[in-house]
This record gives structure tokens, C-alpha cells and sequence, in this order.
């Protein structure tokens, strides 16, 4: 009984976050990866964050181009309960509030339970902000 509610406090202590990685901004060539387990004081620095996704992408169920692609770049998509970016990919608006710098905590971020990321490369990034086209090839 001990373990059970050893449980039971561990999870009210943990949030889930999905990672929208994004391979290519014109072709919306992305997938998602669920991290689970995230201390929800929100302490995580960026940094950390960006190193516990790179850690668990060669063991993910994802495409290979996906699991040695050079992602470098967090961005808050959208918190829970809120409403949603009109583009399909990346929300392109809010980059000073937005982006997570690999010094800043989550929580200073705000990040919760159910908070979407994006991870990308940012050099991707500023192209598809000055032309952002699709490439339906």
C-alpha cells in the first residue's frame, strides 16, 4: 500500500509536455513526442529540457531523419485551454516571450500540464518567417 500512494504523489507532481518536432517548416514535415514525468515546479532549465528530448530521440518510434536532425530551438506553440495559432506548423508570433532560453527555468515561462513545444532548427525558423509558403511537391 505504501508504493501505491508513494505513486499517487509522484504523479500529482509531474506534468506531461508534447514536443512538436519540426523537420521542415514549407513541407509541415513533423511529429510529436510525448515527455512524461516533467518535475512540475517547472525548475527544468531549456538546456536540460533540449537534452532530455535529444537523449530520448534515437530510442523513439520516428523517422530516422528525425532522430539525428540538428534541432537548437524551443518555442512555447500553445498552453492548455488556449486558443491555437492559425498556421499549421509554427506559431510565428510572441518570439521575445515565446522562445526558451537554454538559461531560463519552464516556470518562468509559465509552462503547465499539457503545454505544447515546438523544437526546430532557429535558422529554419527565420526563413519560413519571411516566406511562409508550403512546398506541396
Amino acid at each position: 500500500m505504501a508504493s501505491n500512494s508513494d505513486e499517487v504523489v509522484s504523479n500529482n507532481n509531474t506534468m506531461i509536455l508534447s514536443i512538436r518536432l519540426i523537420r521542415s517548416f514549407e513541407h509541415r514535415n513533423m511529429r510529436y513526442l510525448i515527455l512524461r514525468s516533467i518535475d512540475s515546479s517547472g525548475q527544468m532549465t531549456g538546456k536540460e529540457l533540449k537534452e532530455r528530448i535529444l537523449t530520448m530521440l534515437p530510442n523513439e518510434k520516428l523517422p530516422p531523419p528525425f532522430k539525428t536532425f540538428a534541432f537548437d530551438t524551443l518555442k512555447i506553440e500553445h498552453f492548455p485551454h488556449q486558443a491555437k495559432s492559425n498556421d499549421l506548423v509554427i506559431r510565428r508570433d510572441g518570439d521575445e516571450q515565446l522562445l526558451i532560453q537554454d538559461d531560463k527555468r519552464l516556470c518562468d515561462y509559465k509552462v503547465v500540464d499539457g503545454t505544447e513545444i515546438a523544437f526546430f532548427k532557429a535558422s529554419d525558423y527565420e526563413l519560413y518567417k519571411i516566406n511562409p509558403d508550403m512546398l506541396m511537391d
